[in-house]
């Protein structure tokens, strides 16, 4: 089996990568990118159908699967200007196995990741990206791309100039998400008792959906923006200008504080009986069957 295997890639085509592979970094211009994990044991495969411009190269040494223009490094991704001038796009996906590290750079490119329990990191300077099935922590960083969130249950950390956050049936990590002016909407299902999260903004809107009953201790605050609250256990104090909700729910096992400057703040009870159709596993598979 050879040690490092490379191709050089300007028009559609499909590769199956014969080594093991461990890690996967992807680095596009324009287009989409969709990564799929998979739990059956074959090999990993890269399909692009579509490519203009200049070539990609795929390249795989020492267990690392890269899929990347040679002139976009991933250093300093985040300061490059989404422009036509680079006059490119690529469609490019990717099936490896769930537990492989995966990174992936856009610059006017979405991204769809699906079914990986490795650790995942996503830079993004306009794109937005999805995010279904991950159970690995996931560090998610944009300048004005927004990011979708479903059934992720590892530890989160977001960061974004103007993009938004929104998270759904999130559940068994903490979330950590930044952001200046986008909004932050959470949707955290009960088997999110006892997470820990935090969230900032300064113009973003904040709006938060907790299991009932709930199992945490809120502290969440906004300088000028306006409040709403479901929750008779929680108070809210200050009439004018700041104001501040706080108090326990449940045992209080969990985090939750928030703050934001001048953005509405919004804590709404989640319905009981209130259940999602399918697992995580169910619609890993199902995104791997629509992308592949």
């Amino acid at each position: 089996m050879p040690e490092r295997e490379e191709w050089s890639v300007c028009e559609p085509c499909m590769l199956e990568i014969e080594g093991a592979v461990t890690a996967l970094e992807v680095r596009v211009a324009g287009g989409t990118v969709n990564v799929v994990g998979t739990t059956d044991g074959g090999a990993a495969r890269v399909e692009i159908s579509e490519v203009s411009g200049p070539p990609l190269t795929v390249r795989r040494e020492a267990g690392t699967l890269t899929v990347t223009y040679e002139d976009l490094p991933w250093k300093g991704l985040l300061k490059m200007i989404d422009r036509g001038a680079w006059r490119r796009t690529a469609v490019v996906s990717v099936t490896v196995p769930a537990a492989t590290r995966v990174g992936v750079g856009t610059v006017g490119a979405s991204a769809v990741l699906s079914g990986i329990s490795g650790r995942t990191e996503l830079r993004g300077v306009s794109g937005d990206s999805t995010l279904v099935g991950l159970t690995g922590p996931v560090r998610a960083e944009t300048v004005s791309g927004g990011v979708e969130g479903q059934a992720v249950t590892g530890d989160l950390s977001f960061h974004s100039v103007s993009g938004g956050l929104t998270l759904l049936e999130g559940s068994g990590g903490s979330v950590r998400a930044e952001s200046v002016s986008g909004d932050l909407a959470l949707d955290l299902d009960p088997a999110a008792a006892g997470a820990d999260v935090r969230l900032s903004t300064v113009s973003g809107e904040v709006a938060i959906r907790l299991p009932a009953p709930g199992d945490t201790r809120v502290d969440a605050n906004t300088t000028s923006g306006t409040v709403a609250n479901a929750f008779e256990e929680l108070r809210v104090s200050g009439r004018w200008g700041a104001k501040r909700i706080t108090g326990r729910l449940g045992s209080g096992n969990g985090t939750l504080k928030v703050t934001t400057v001048s953005g509405g703040l919004a804590l709404l009870r989640r319905p009981p009986s209130e259940a999602p159709e399918d697992s995580p596993a169910d619609r890993a598979d199902q995104a791997d069957k629509k992308v592949l």
